[in-house]
């Protein structure tokens, strides 16, 4: 099984297409992700939308918006009360993981090539002979 990730971008454009996506293939819909890292004293979010495969084929896609919500002790960001709603909606439990910044790796793929193990190690995303 190939699984990959698909990254949207960080504004609010991005954010609102990965909650379409989640709720136009809510049937597919594997798990949904709250990746918290830390950069620069700052806790932010990623997040992300598991989609089981499609067909045969065994190409299971994570969409996800990377690092681009500040996360703040005081109050809950809309974008997060958005993805928590999403939840409900969609009867799915948000799985939380917190891992390494992106900046600490010197490529895109690196980073994703981790995340695939970080999520593979918490059970978010089955082996690669599912």
């Amino acid at each position: 099984m190939i699984q990959r990730f698909i990254e949207l971008g960080e504004g609010y454009g991005d954010f609102y297409e990965l909650i379409e996506l989640a709720l136009s293939n809510k049937q597919r819909v594997h798990h949904l992700i709250q990746i918290e890292t830390t950069i620069k004293e700052q806790k932010r979010a990623s997040l992300a939308v598991v989609l089981q495969p499609a067909t045969k084929a065994g190409f299971m896609p994570i969409y996800f918006c990377r690092e681009g919500i500040s996360i703040h002790s005081e109050r809950v960001s809309e974008r997060i009360r958005v993805f928590n709603e999403l939840a409900e909606t969609i009867h799915k439990k948000i799985r939380y993981l917190e891992v390494r910044p992106s900046a600490d790796f010197p490529e895109k793929d690196l980073y994703q090539q981790y995340l695939i193990g970080v999520l593979r190690v918490n059970h978010c995303i089955p082996p690669l002979n599912w």
